[in-house]
């Protein structure tokens, strides 16, 4: 009975987590009536938090989430508030790929916000920084690079022109 529970509450958890992630709206029109597919070597359940553990990953359509850790986190009535990733992430779209050491999605305001030697592609083109907020609602991106006095890197970037 359990088993049950705690299966159909994945299910849910990570479908409203990939459904929200959809970079482009016709993305994610066509993602929604997509299965879902997850998947990692362990998983934990517990009152409003679900935790995939190792190459833990969440797909639909052509749209992934990938971490070493994937938390997959509840509000009060069951609806999907945030996912949080850490280790090697990967948020994966069909038309761009976002790879940093962590990530925070809120569905709430369709906002994710990587950290750790950011690298953001868009076809040939090139973006790196330490901190990424992608807005997936209205396709907004704001690349910082280390605060200043810190250690690390600005914010540097490979455009082609004509370039998808």
């Amino acid at each position: 009975m359990i088993v049950t529970k705690i299966s159909k509450t994945l299910a849910v958890v990570a479908a409203a987590a990939v459904v929200g992630m959809p970079a482009l709206v016709d993305a994610q029109a066509q993602a929604t009536n997509q299965p879902v597919a997850y998947g990692a070597d362990s998983v934990e359940y517990a009152p409003n938090r679900i935790i995939l553990r190792g190459r833990a990953e969440a797909t639909q359509g052509g749209n992934r989430f990938r971490a070493d850790t994937l938390t997959l986190v509840s509000g009060e009535g069951g609806d999907l508030q945030r996912a949080e990733a850490s280790g090697t992430v990967y948020f994966v779209t069909p038309d761009q790929s976002m790879r940093g050491a962590r990530a925070v999605y809120n569905l709430g305001n369709g906002e994710i916000v990587v950290t750790g030697n950011v690298i953001l592609t868009q076809g040939k083109n090139v973006l790196t920084g330490s901190r990424l907020v992608y807005n997936i609602n209205t396709e907004t991106a704001r690349m910082d690079g280390a605060p200043r006095g810190a250690a690390g890197s600005r914010v540097q970037g490979v455009f082609y022109p004509n370039s998808n």
